[in-house]
């Protein structure tokens, strides 16, 4: 069974994933969901050709901003092509962990925006104000779980997959969508891409920063 899927960059796949259907809540902690975007949007601009990781550095090769103006301003944030010391890109941790922030806002109004999630305010205690994110009137939470289910299942047979599995993974997604003993092996060979996605690796070493802060304070 297939099921169509409508044109979405993967910081959007990511947040889909990222949110359950009905209830709305996130799948994991939302700066570790921060990370997890910054990751996507420099997996999409590898995809898309615009940027390689050279010598542990991110390295702008094509500097045409691409169409979706999003990815043209994260790209924008990089140093253009050039040959001196001084022309190098920052590390991806670095970067990941510096624009995490600024960039999940935006990229969660684009899917309010686009109808796909539904934000809604609540408060805890009648105090702590906090956002809900349920499938909005055109659902594509659910077809975003069953694609990804059925590429975990294929072994990421591509790229793009690939990055989105290791992105799921590194920010603690996929073990709530893949829960269980039985699907063990399954979430082993999802770690496993983690390392060889190096936007994903520098989500994963960011969230392990912060675990590892955690338990020494």
């Amino acid at each position: 069974m297939t099921f169509d899927a409508p044109d979405l960059a993967l910081p959007e796949e990511l947040l889909l994933l990222a949110h359950h259907p009905t209830a709305g809540r996130r799948l994991c902690r939302s700066r570790f969901l921060q990370y997890g975007v910054a990751g996507a949007v420099l997996a999409e601009l590898q995809l898309s050709g615009h940027i390689v990781e050279q010598g542990g550095r991110i390295t702008v090769v094509n500097p045409l901003p691409p169409e979706e103006p999003l990815l043209a301003a994260a790209l924008a944030t990089l140093p253009p092509p050039g040959k001196g010391r001084e022309d190098r890109g920052p590390r991806p941790r670095g970067w990941v962990r510096r624009s995490g922030r600024r960039l999940l806002g935006p990229w969660l109004a684009r899917l309010e925006e686009r109808g796909a999630l539904r934000g809604e305010e609540r408060r805890f205690l009648g105090v702590i104000r906090y956002r809900l994110y349920p499938a909005g009137r055109v659902d594509w939470t659910t077809p975003a779980r069953q694609r990804f289910e059925m590429a975990l299942r294929a072994g990421f047979p591509d790229q793009r997959s690939r990055a989105l599995g290791a992105l799921a993974t590194a920010t603690g997604v996929t073990s709530h969508l893949v829960p269980g003993f039985a699907a063990r092996h399954l979430r082993r060979s999802a770690r496993r891409l983690v390392r060889e996605e190096w936007p994903a690796l520098a989500v994963y070493r960011n969230v392990q920063r912060d675990k590892s802060a955690e338990s020494s304070g």
